[in-house]
């Protein structure tokens, strides 16, 4: 796998000794990996990620995995924030609205297979943007092949299990639930279920318990995430 290094000046030290225990994917919505290459090394922009894949294939390494990349920002997985300061982020030369190309497809699953084997990870620790911020966030998208990365084992997709109560599988999978169960369920179709829409569905719950129950996410204290009963602007 051939690494072309171009590197960004924004990043910083993980905090607190933070070491890698998460890799986020992003899509760049940008026209084309140049201009996505110039803004993640623009110091006034103050975004970066450790690499980049080009439409093309091509792999760019833009931080060192050492340090903290600025690719995250706010949000949630499994009950713990900085999620920067705790993962590796992946920036995938893609609008948003089309389809993957083969050859950025192909290099991620080469990358993901290295960095899941260099830093002892499972394939449940590859999440997206969205997933940890779905307030905010919708990248990768859903036109992202989550399925053939489980597959390859470098992802998860669940059996359908009985369904429980959504939000707390939703929480026990790792999702940040204080953002609502409409964040949610919007993060968890993009990934899950894209061709989706309309209300929370058995189906969705399916999903979500099986997740809940094959997929659990590495907490120490489940008990500290509570789920809240109303979406979080109805909460005082």
């Amino acid at each position: 796998m051939e690494i072309i290094d171009h590197p960004s000046c924004n990043f910083g030290e993980r905090r607190g000794g933070a070491t890698v225990d998460l890799i986020v994917l992003h899509y760049t919505a940008m026209a084309d990996a140049p201009s996505a290459l110039e803004r993640l090394c623009d110091p006034e922009a103050a975004v970066s990620a450790h690499y980049l894949v080009a439409r093309d294939g091509s792999l760019y390494r833009l931080v060192d995995e050492q340090h903290r990349a600025w690719h995250a920002g706010e949000g949630r997985w499994a009950g713990r924030d900085d999620v920067n300061s705790r993962s590796i982020g992946i920036e995938l030369d893609n609008s948003g609205i089309e389809p993957f190309t083969e050859a950025l497809i192909t290099t991620l699953e080469a990358l993901l297979a290295d960095l899941l084997d260099r830093h002892a990870l499972s394939a449940k620790s590859v999440i997206g943007h969205s997933d940890m911020a779905p307030d905010r966030k919708g990248d990768p998208g859903p036109h992202f092949p989550w399925q053939r990365l489980a597959r390859a084992g470098l992802s998860v997709w669940p059996e359908p299990a009985q369904p429980g109560d959504f939000m707390k599988d939703a929480a026990y999978f790792g999702y940040p639930v204080e953002f609502g169960e409409d964040h949610v369920l919007h993060a968890f179709r993009h990934r899950f279920r894209p061709d989706s829409s309309g209300p929370l569905d058995v189906a969705d719950g399916a999903m979500m318990a099986g997740l809940a129950r094959q997929h659990p996410a590495d907490v120490t204290e489940r008990s500290a995430r509570r789920v809240p009963t109303r979406p979080l602007h109805d909460l005082s």
